[in-house]
């Protein structure tokens, strides 16, 4: 019995996607990628500045995304809206995660292939990122000193100055914790905003008290997620020291810092600080 022909498969054809647009393309209008690629200008020969000036600047957009969670954190905050700060919070890990694996293509920087290209940055240092200060202080690492280098750029030393004048991501934290009832003294809940923020024994007290109740419950959940957010701060300030003793040593840095020293300085100094301190009476 003769077995019946079977034609040969014919697989469907995919669909053409539309190619033909009358300006630029939709992708193009939303995500601005042609100003984002045309935003590298070298000053050196050296090819490897190229990577350092990217990878720059994908720091500074992830400083934009991270400070807009803050702040998206510190507002629901302000209005008792726990569970939108929390989500606000957990994406900022994911984005931190991603900020502190910037530090690959740099972290392996010999000082000879640094100095190839170092004397370009002329004054410039990430010390006068206006980004990242904002983010410094919604962490409540505040100065009116750190103002100063923007005075020429009006636009930013404005938004700088608003965000000096107003409560940090964890004054609102703490202003939440009076309100759900943890005593709180006045000299915390309305302390000068603009300053930084100094370690409270009440402040710690109260942690303290979260963290021996119900693991479950709002207010710890929030005191983890700020837990995680203030450990991927201290990594990133780790890895930066660790990748700049690589590439410099112990030389001054660029725009007059202290280099290696002032980056020792600031990775041992803890964010959101009774977070910490209160896991030792729990």
């Amino acid at each position: 019995m003769s077995q019946q022909a079977h034609p040969p498969y014919e697989a469907a054809e995919p669909e053409t996607p539309n190619l033909d647009f009358a300006g630029t393309t939709p992708y193009e209008d939303y995500v601005k990628a042609d100003v984002l690629t045309h935003l590298q200008h070298t000053l050196s020969d050296d090819p490897g500045e190229m990577v350092f000036l990217v990878t720059t600047q994908v720091m500074e957009l992830w400083f934009t995304v991270i400070v807009h969670e803050w702040e998206t954190a510190a507002r629901a905050l302000r209005a008792d809206d726990v569970p939108t700060a929390l989500a606000a919070l957990k994406r900022s890990v994911r984005e931190l995660e991603a900020l502190n694996a910037s530090w690959k293509p740099l972290g392996q920087l010999t000082p000879a292939q640094f100095n190839s290209y170092r004397s370009a940055l002329g004054e410039g240092s990430g010390f006068q990122s206006a980004m990242y200060r904002r983010l410094e202080f919604l962490l409540g690492e505040k100065s009116a000193s750190m103002l100063v280098p923007h005075r020429g750029a009006l636009r930013v030393h404005a938004e700088l100055e608003k965000a000096l004048h107003e409560p940090s991501l964890y004054d609102e934290v703490v202003r939440l914790l009076a309100r759900r009832g943890h005593a709180i003294p006045d000299s915390v809940l309305h302390r000068d905003v603009s300053g930084r923020y100094e370690p409270s024994d009440a402040v710690e007290a109260a942690w303290t008290e979260i963290y021996s109740g119900d693991q479950n419950a709002e207010l710890a959940r929030l005191g983890e997620a700020l837990s995680d957010v203030a450990e991927l701060v201290w990594r990133w300030r780790n890895d930066h020291l660790v990748a700049t003793r690589r590439a410099m040593g112990a030389k001054a840095g660029t725009g007059g810092s202290a280099g290696v020293a002032w980056l020792e300085k600031r990775a041992r100094k803890n964010v959101f600080p009774e977070l910490w301190t209160a896991r030792s009476h729990v």
